[in-house]
């Protein structure tokens, strides 16, 4: 486990800290796990004690271990307030350069979901089953046809799809926006990774809500900056931390995710939103609102309007259809000021970013159809229906166990365990016993909470899940 390669030609204490990246990296050593001790690695490593400790120096001083006087050397876990920068270092070009690999976790799971797909219940993956997708007619073209649409597009879009984002916009929420304004992008991810990338720069720091699922994305250390969690309370990010956060460390932007916020399935009040942009306002921070999940409202729900509406200078807004018609469909938007959104679009060409014309000309034929809203408002019942058989499997199974709020809509349920786990590798225990969850640690906090995606579960999976979870706390 320990061995170096006799065949590098790098000193002797590189290889060593070559070996713990690439660990860490591939998940066989996790955040929080203790490395030996320094004299104990170098016996493994068959070397003198000050080439050990010269390698931790290296790795402590790149924030990827910990060390603490009495309590040993421990991998970082943390993200918070880190500062990702790379500079030119060939030697680390592949770990540590580019895009972060995926959480380690994330990965063993999506490997278990694929391999024993016929016996593991996926309550993990924040996508719809397939069973839920839109059952729409998609209009008959030629391949010319798909062609000659592509001169109705430009660096932003295609514009038929923009108006009809605009007219759905206005509609939906009230909000008056022009064409200019939107940039259609492959899913939010991208409009995430272009405001990363262009409007901010390494070492800013931004704040995100805790717990949050913007802190498991790898895009927001990959552009170098350091991430500080803005906590949260019923009613949703609490302002006071809001300012603390931009007075100590100069916060540049504010990430939200306002309404069925993930993982949480939060809906931040009408009260506190009309704090946050005035506030924001104020400070001159931008706010960026992720909103994927506002049309899935439980039947019986309204919601309070989006920040975009309250402040539309000072609010770049994401959507995206991935969560009404299925992540394949790789179709967002963003809506901000016009001069933005020229400069997203132009460094998304430069980057040759640009979209396929297909996509965009079919998702704009099925927004415009009468069977869309049809769709919507079946995937309302399905949800509400699939939140209620989990809720209800949990209350008879574990009756004033388990920690939850009920959510208004969204896909997930944001579970607390009366229990306590000493290490991430605790949480194997979910996989172990045939269920995928998405644990606490992925989502920015340290405590024994699982985020339960209910959009996959039928009524037998329901009482599934809540019997697994129901051994795993009377066993531990």
């Amino acid at each position: 486990m320990w061995q170096l390669n006799s065949d590098s030609k790098l000193p002797i204490y590189l290889q060593i800290v070559d070996l713990i990246e690439t660990k860490i990296m591939n998940g066989e050593l996790l955040p929080e796990e203790k490395l030996p001790p320094e004299r104990k690695l170098a016996a493994l490593f068959g070397v003198n004690r000050s080439t050990v400790v010269r390698a931790l120096d290296e790795l402590t001083s790149r924030a990827v271990i910990v060390r603490k006087q009495g309590s040993g050397t421990i991998v970082n876990a943390e993200k918070w307030g880190l500062f990702a920068g790379q500079s030119t270092n060939w030697r680390h070009y592949l770990t540590q350069g580019g895009f972060t690999p995926t959480v380690p976790y994330v990965r063993q799971t999506g490997i278990i979901e694929k391999h024993h797909s016929d016996k593991i219940i996926d309550a993990s993956t924040g996508e719809l089953p397939l069973e839920m997708t839109p059952k729409l007619e998609t209009p008959s073209r030629s391949w010319q046809s798909f062609i000659a649409e592509e001169q109705l597009e430009d660096a932003a879009g295609y514009q038929p799809l923009r108006e009809t984002i605009e007219k759905q916009m206005r509609v939906a929420y009230d909000l008056n926006v022009r064409p200019e304004q939107i940039l259609i992008t492959s899913g939010a991810q991208q409009a995430l990774f272009l405001i990363t990338q262009c409007l901010l720069k390494p070492g800013d720091a931004v704040a995100i809500e805790s717990p949050s699922y913007f802190y498991s994305l790898s895009l927001f250390q990959s552009a170098g900056l350091r991430i500080f969690a803005l906590p949260m309370d019923s009613e949703g990010v609490i302002i006071s931390e809001l300012k603390d956060l931009y007075h100590k460390h100069r916060v540049k932007m504010v990430f939200v995710n306002p309404t069925f916020q993930n993982p949480t399935g939060l809906v931040m009040s009408l009260q506190r939103r009309k704090e946050l942009v005035k506030v924001c306002a104020h400070l001159q921070i931008p706010i960026v609102e992720d909103d994927p999940f506002s049309e899935l409202a439980a039947l019986d729900e309204n919601i309070p309007v989006p920040l975009k509406q309250l402040d539309t200078d000072n609010v770049l807004y994401i959507g995206s259809l991935s969560k009404i018609m299925g992540s394949t469909t790789r179709i967002g938007w963003l809506i901000g000021p016009a001069a933005v959104i020229e400069r997203l679009a132009l460094a998304r060409n430069e980057m040759d970013f640009g979209l396929s014309i297909f996509p965009q000309v079919l998702a704009s034929a099925v927004l415009n159809t009468t069977g869309y809203d049809a769709h919507v408002k079946q995937l309302q019942q399905i949800l509400m229906e699939r939140r209620d058989f989990l809720i209800r499997a949990l209350e008879e199974t574990l009756p004033n166990e388990l920690i939850y709020n009920k959510p208004a809509g969204g896909f997930h349920l944001w579970i607390s365990l009366p229990m306590e786990f000493r290490s991430i590798r605790d949480f194997d225990i979910f996989a172990n016993n045939d269920l995928l969850i998405m644990p606490g640690f992925l989502f920015g906090v340290k405590e024994t909470i699982i985020r339960v995606t209910y959009a996959r579960l039928n009524q037998k999976e329901a009482f599934q899940v809540a019997q697994i979870i129901k051994k795993i706390v009377t066993e531990n």
